[in-house]
């Protein structure tokens, strides 16, 4: 495969078409998991779409731990492919095939084991109990191809290619919406037809990637006897990835605690913040594909001791993905209900869920900033203090302050969306704060070393 080194051209173009094709692939990702549903909503149960709803968030929670991970992956890499240290380049592979291998294993066998006590754990409607079991079984057969297909697109980020995995995800795309079709519709599985439909999608998407990466290479030489433990690259990977993981488990969880608290207004409001939820998911699309192009961009840059185009990265991200926070958060304002009214034809719902879009939807502008510098973070490995602040503003504002407002202002879905934008600047504080004493450390000729080849 011809290598994509980040560390030339003009920032601006290099970040575009990073980000692009990684926010095409998350669309398609998104859009993957509204089929399931849309597909069992019009030809099943509802106790089917419960089963699926339910077993969808709970895989959700630990695919996102694997993105996380991966996220390690794509870093490490990047680093070293940007110092060019093709030794350093192996042993990361090597310990990265062992190590997801392993996870996949342990995740598959732990969802099998456990799959009734998390039926049981998540409250599931008694009348779909089997059904939410039976999507669960299914689902966790394939969750060895889930981890697999993660760390096969974190390789490629690494390596400077977006592009590819956009091709994965929409083989499995067509091949989820074809089977959810058959299996569904026509076979009359309910919420087992679309796990099953999901597994064989992920499985062939999988295949296909490793056959791909198999036929068009890494760049580097890489054989066999490379794949053995390193206990170096073993620890960087985890210092990296793991602090990722577990944001993301928390965050998704904070977004439950949300949904609790404002649960007790009433169905309207329940209902109103669901459909901004659902909106708000393709709103940051963009801020999560600039901070994975970002964490990779800066990542190589870095490896090769590239520090002022580091900055440079971070000053286009910041500049492109602030303007399209600012546009979408000043369109809300006015033509909220354009959006909401994408989810649902409830008067009513469509025009509280604008309201509490008006003030929610400055998150999108404000935690688009700090998604570029996180990601600038990333690349530098600084990925425990991105988890800390992260999680210290979920749960040390965002959450704290949405239970406050429930009691000072009751009903009013509008100063309930602050919550958001206000644990943001928190976190935008921490971060410039941090941003500016690590960069005081460093000058243009010397930074931290990378970590050591074993």
């Amino acid at each position: 495969m011809s290598v994509n080194y980040l560390t030339e051209g003009n920032v601006y173009k290099k970040l575009i078409q990073f980000a692009g094709p990684f926010l095409l692939a998350q669309l398609l990702q998104s859009l993957y998991g509204v089929t399931d549903l849309l597909t069992v909503g019009n030809f099943a149960s509802t106790a089917d779409v419960s089963g699926v709803t339910i077993g969808s968030q709970v895989m959700m929670i630990f695919t996102q731990f694997i993105i996380g991970l991966t996220m390690g992956i794509t870093v490490l890499l990047g680093q070293y492919m940007g110092s060019k240290n093709e030794k350093a380049l192996r042993e990361t592979m090597g310990i990265t095939i062992i190590t997801f291998a392993l996870i996949g294993a342990v995740l598959t066998i732990g969802l099998l084991a456990g799959k009734d006590a998390i039926v049981l754990w998540m409250n599931t409607p008694q009348e779909s109990v089997a059904n939410t079991g039976d999507y669960l079984f299914y689902c966790s057969l394939g969750a060895f191809f889930i981890t697999g297909y993660n760390v096969v697109c974190g390789i490629m980020r690494g390596l400077g290619d977006s592009k590819s995995p956009l091709l994965f995800v929409a083989i499995a795309c067509v091949v989820n919406v074809v089977l959810d079709i058959v299996l569904i519709r026509y076979m009359g599985m309910g919420a087992a037809g679309a796990a099953i439909a999901t597994t064989f999608a992920q499985a062939v998407s999988f295949l296909f990637s490793v056959v791909f990466l198999l036929r068009r290479g890494l760049g580097f030489s890489f054989s066999v006897k490379d794949i053995r433990f390193h206990k170096e690259q073993f620890q960087q990977l985890f210092k990296v990835g793991i602090p990722l993981g577990i944001q993301d488990i928390l965050v998704g969880v904070s977004f439950l605690l949300i949904v609790a608290i404002i649960n007790p207004f009433g169905v309207v409001a329940s209902a109103s913040v669901g459909v901004v939820e659902k909106l708000v998911e393709f709103l940051f699309l963009v801020p999560i594909a600039m901070n994975a192009a970002v964490s990779a961009m800066v990542a190589q840059n870095y490896g090769a001791g590239e520090y002022v185009r580091t900055r440079k990265c971070l000053k286009a991200s910041l500049w492109m993905t602030g303007t399209y926070g600012f546009l979408v958060a000043a369109y809300c304002q006015f033509f909220g209900t354009t959006l909401t009214g994408i989810f649902t034809q409830d008067g009513e719902v469509m025009h509280l869920a604008a309201t509490y879009l008006q003030s929610y939807s400055w998150d999108v502008f404000l935690a688009g900033i700090v998604y570029c510098l996180g990601g600038y973070l990333n690349g530098y490995g600084r990925t425990i203090f991105n988890m800390a602040q992260n999680l210290a503003a979920t749960f040390l504002v965002r959450v704290p302050l949405a239970l406050l407002l429930r009691q000072a202002v009751g009903t009013s879905l509008f100063a309930m969306g602050i919550a958001s934008p206000v644990s943001t600047i928190f976190s935008l504080i921490i971060c410039l704060i941090y941003l500016r004493r690590m960069n005081a450390r460093y000058d243009d000729k010397a930074l931290d070393r990378l970590p050591q080849a074993a």
